[in-house]
């Protein structure tokens, strides 16, 4: 693909970043935020979803993983790009947009954290207690989870932060490679799969397998930890495609592993496997049905590897980005000065990231803190519908607002004109954004209205 100065998820700039400094030369060594992504983004309920999707329809839907991938590369792209090309943080384009955004993400932050917290910490603690029958009931292991995270993230930083996570996608993808190499993939049939074939009764399944695989909030809080890398200007652009790129094939890795898995263990012996995180427990039933305990517990640790990481993931990713809309709002409210634009250069913001001093403040710990302790309520009562209900829509609206936002600020002048969107981006953000609201829309149809009311 042809290389340009302009944005786009194949395009690697050529000419001098800012102020006429050359653009770093990409190289594996810098590789560290698309790990911490890849880490977080996918976790238990998106290895379930592809399971389900392969065990349904075989290998037909390979190419439909594959796309999806490709759309979360563009999306991740415009986010870097946007902190690196305009020296600002991604709230920071947010709330010049108006305080539309600000309200809205007030609202998902707080819901979302409070059930989300729950969820992690049970879906972290199943694999657990499978492990060790004779231990621990899922409840003290799920709050054991949570407590282990919050002090993980409370006393280290993003560089020991990052080599953690990197540990933690070593073990990913050689647990969930092996146990798809083990169960034999037939590879004429994965190679069909690449043809876009849509079977009877697919359509909701595919649309899912492209937008619900390592799209997640920690997307937008992959910008965050390109400046607490200490990449912070636009002469890291390079550094962080290649690194981006990393993140979403290694993603792709885990999607067509677990597909794979999926077709061949579960289709082909018509298994049905429960939806959520449940669902992981019973493929470990059947992988030591099939070949041991052994594999069946490499499984599992798999597992809890992938529920872990995404904890720990989300409570510093979205914590850094809980921070910088606290600290964007008492800055603006102290000035008397509403943001209604972006201006040139770094902002103190992007710079306090990259010292890691949102790590240390106390906006960023309140927040691990409400992911920890508030949730831990739901784990011994039944969540109430309403607020599951709010959790579902909210989330739903989260990946067409991300995606339509970057559309708007990478076409403005918010971004240096020699980083806004090419027409490929446009294209990419546009259909990311079409998909996002389709989903969104299927989802809050689904919700049972006559029950909250």
């Amino acid at each position: 693909m042809a290389e340009t100065t302009g944005g786009g998820i194949g395009e690697v700039g050529t000419g001098d970043g800012r102020g006429g400094r050359p653009l770093r030369k990409a190289s594996w060594k810098y590789v560290g935020p698309g790990i911490v992504v890849a880490a977080t983004g996918v976790g238990a309920g998106d290895l379930v979803a592809t399971l389900i999707a392969g065990s349904k329809f075989g290998y037909t839907l390979l190419w439909a993983a594959i796309i999806g991938c490709l759309v979360k590369i563009s999306l991740a792209e415009a986010t870097g790009r946007w902190h690196l090309a305009t020296g600002r943080t991604l709230f920071e384009g947010w709330r010049s947009l108006g305080q539309w955004t600000t309200y809205y993400f007030a609202i998902y932050v707080v819901i979302w954290g409070f059930v989300y917290g729950a969820t992690a910490m049970s879906s972290s603690a199943l694999p657990l207690v499978a492990l060790f029958p004779d231990g621990p009931g899922i409840k003290t292991w799920a709050i054991i989870c949570g407590l282990l995270g919050l002090g993980f993230v409370w006393f280290n930083r993003y560089a020991v932060f990052e080599k953690v996570m990197t540990v933690v996608i070593g073990m990913k993808f050689l647990i969930v490679v092996y146990v798809a190499i083990r169960v034999s993939p037939d590879l004429p049939d994965a190679v069909a799969g690449l043809a876009p074939v849509l079977p009877d009764g697919s359509i909701l399944y595919t649309l899912g397998l492209i937008g619900g695989v390592g799209g997640t909030i920690t997307m937008a809080a992959y910008g965050y930890w390109v400046n607490s890398k200490g990449w912070t200007d636009i002469t890291w652009i390079r550094v962080m495609r290649l690194d981006n790129r990393v993140a979403y094939i290694t993603t792709g890795v885990f999607v067509v592993a677990m597909l794979i898995i999926g077709a061949e263990l579960l289709h082909s012996s018509h298994i049905a496997l429960t939806s959520g995180d449940k669902g992981l427990i019973q493929l470990g039933d059947v992988l030591e049905d099939r070949f041991g305990a052994v594999t069946a517990n490499l499984f599992l640790i798999g597992f809890f590897a992938t529920s872990f990481g995404a904890l720990i993931g989300v409570w510093h990713g979205v914590s850094l980005m809980f921070a910088d809309f606290v600290e964007r709002i008492a800055r603006e409210r102290k000035s008397g000065v509403p943001a209604d634009g972006v201006s040139d250069g770094e902002s103190d913001m992007v710079k306090e990231v990259a010292e890691g001093k949102r790590e240390k403040s106390l906006p960023f710990r309140a927040y691990m803190l409400w992911l920890t302790f508030p949730p831990m309520g739901l784990l011994f009562l039944d969540e109430p519908f309403g607020l599951v209900v709010a959790y579902g829509v909210l989330g739903a609206f989260f990946m067409p607002f991300l995606a339509l936002t970057l559309l708007w600020l990478l076409n403005s002048t918010r971004t240096p004109k020699e980083w806004r969107n090419s027409w490929l981006s446009n294209g990419m953000l546009a259909a990311a954004g079409l998909l996002f609201l389709v989903l969104c829309v299927k989802q809050v149809m689904d919700v049972d209205w006559d029950r909250l009311f």
